[in-house]
């Protein structure tokens, strides 16, 4: 059986047809479907770029398809190229098989109106939540207030119609969004072993032995000063990942006599407004900007050079930057919202939206090298649940049940 998979994503495509995306959703993360499905067609925007860029990797294959879309960026363009987007959409419902949405997505939600209105089912994949994307200060819309309860209430209704809901969090999603029918917890994060460090070590000595294989685990060294180093990963295209409330919290922490440093990782068409934001209150030399940085070592070097890892997001569903920080042994913060609170203590956690308490939790983490200790060798062991076959299994459960859900309605529909 064959089975179709929306998505927000946008990928790019070469002149040869061949099709690109960053390590998160290329190749191999498909794959995942060809488990229990013959083939896969993905539905997602397009980009038709001259050459892969620096770092991609190739996404389509014999088994693996893609129907590209019209791209667009933001509400304004998304409502210009409705008629075009509609279209091809629609041009892509299949006429049978599975059909998996993975939402919230725009995309999702068009190609949902017109499975339900044949009694087509579908299966959802929860990964983001529209009550926290657009609450105030992540999307800056004069109808932002009316976007949060329409796209809320929307994604109520998909789970309740859904034949079942895989959900990236273990409970956050779930309480907001129930399903009617089957439901399970399968993060969209699945480590790689050379993503996990062996251990941490936190040591007053300069010396540290490698082990037998001539791997060293990671050693730290408590601080009992700056200069300090911190480190965020998350898309600059909006501002739901808080980058904003990160630069003012580091101004605070400098003016509290903090010696800090940052790096943020990442890329979009905030990158210049933040930049300016840095530039304006005096923290320019202090905050770096390195861009879209290569997943996978390129990102690993920059945790790991780090002293703490800071993710103040004003949405999330299961943010992946943060189990790859904490699979790193690095002691992390993160805001309250979404699956954060599943992975972090209660006593990392920050109220969105607040840099003077970012701040000051930054300052009390930084100036407790135990505590630190502590952060990092607990996060180090909840990321080792996101490397393993439970999920592996709970995600091959799901596909088969879609499957089955799917085939037992065709089944009615030829009889």
């Amino acid at each position: 059986m064959e089975v179709t998979v929306t998505l927000e994503a946008r990928y790019s495509v070469t002149p040869d047809g061949s099709v690109w995306s960053q390590v998160g959703m290329a190749r191999p993360f498909w794959e995942r479907y060809l488990e229990v499905f013959d083939t896969v067609t993905i539905v997602a925007r397009a980009v038709r770029v001259a050459r892969a860029p620096d770092g991609w990797l190739p996404v389509n294959s014999k088994n693996i398809l893609f129907h590209g879309l019209p791209d667009f960026c933001g509400p304004w363009q998304y409502l210009k190229r409705y008629p075009a987007l509609r279209a091809a959409i629609r041009s892509a419902a299949p006429a049978h098989g599975a059909v998996i949405l993975r939402v919230g997505s725009q995309i999702a939600n068009i190609l949902e109106r017109q499975l339900h209105q044949g009694n087509y089912p579908y299966g959802l994949e929860v990964i983001g939540d529209p009550y926290d994307m657009f609450a105030p200060g992540g999307v800056d819309h004069p109808l932002r207030p009316f976007f949060r309860w329409y796209f809320s209430r929307h994604l109520r209704r998909q789970c309740l119609r859904a034949v079942g809901v895989s959900y990236v969090t273990k409970r956050a999603l779930q309480d907001r969004y129930p399903a009617r029918f089957m439901s399970t917890s399968v993060s969209d994060v699945d480590l790689s072993e050379e993503s996990i460090l062996r251990g941490v070590v936190w040591t007053h000595d300069s010396s540290i032995e490698l082990d037998s294989a001539g791997i060293a685990e990671r050693v730290c060294k408590p601080k009992q000063h700056g200069p300090y180093q911190l480190v965020t990963v998350g898309t600059l295209a909006r501002l739901y990942k808080g980058t904003d409330v990160l630069i003012e919290a580091i101004a605070r922490c400098v003016s509290a006599g903090l010696d800090l440093t940052a790096v943020i990782v990442g890329d979009g068409k905030y990158r210049l407004s933040l930049m300016a934001q840095a530039e304006r209150i005096g923290m320019a030399s202090r905050i770096r900007f390195p861009g879209q940085v290569t997943a996978g070592g390129p990102v690993r070097d920059i945790l790991d050079a780090a002293d703490l890892f800071v993710l103040p997001s004003r949405q999330e569903g299961l943010p992946r930057a943060l189990i790859e920080a904490m699979a790193r042994g690095l002691p992390c913060i993160g805001s309250h919202v979404g699956g954060i609170p599943e992975l972090l203590d209660a006593s990392e956690l920050v109220p969105v939206g607040d840099p003077a308490a970012l701040a000051a939790k930054i300052q009390e983490v930084l100036r407790d090298p135990l505590r630190m200790e502590t952060m990092s060798q607990r996060n180090l062991a909840v990321a080792m649940e996101y490397c393993g076959s439970a999920i592996a299994e709970r995600r091959r459960s799901f596909y088969q049940h879609v499957r089955d859900c799917t085939q037992c309605w065709e089944s009615r529909q030829t009889a």
